[in-house]
């Protein structure tokens, strides 16, 4: 599964699967600019049995960006 993550401005990445795009990654930060943790998501809300892999959820919440990249099999 060849994930990319192609960055959009700081804190926002598309997640491309195979050239298209399926998601993105976002960095939560809190109203006094601490950032939280990083969320990977699907645009669609697909049902379970058509999510890509790894997706299990619409969404999964990651303390760091290595984290996500790691999860999508070391997305570039």
């Amino acid at each position: 599964m060849p994930y990319t993550l192609d960055r959009l401005t700081a804190g926002s990445y598309d997640l491309l699967l195979d050239g298209t795009v399926i998601g993105g990654g976002v960095r939560d930060i809190t109203a006094d600019g601490e950032v939280r943790r990083w969320r990977a998501e699907l645009l669609d809300d697909l049902p379970p049995a058509q999510r890509p892999k790894p997706f299990i959820e619409i969404e999964h919440r990651f303390d760091a960006l290595e984290e996500v990249a790691a999860w999508l099999g070391d997305a570039a």
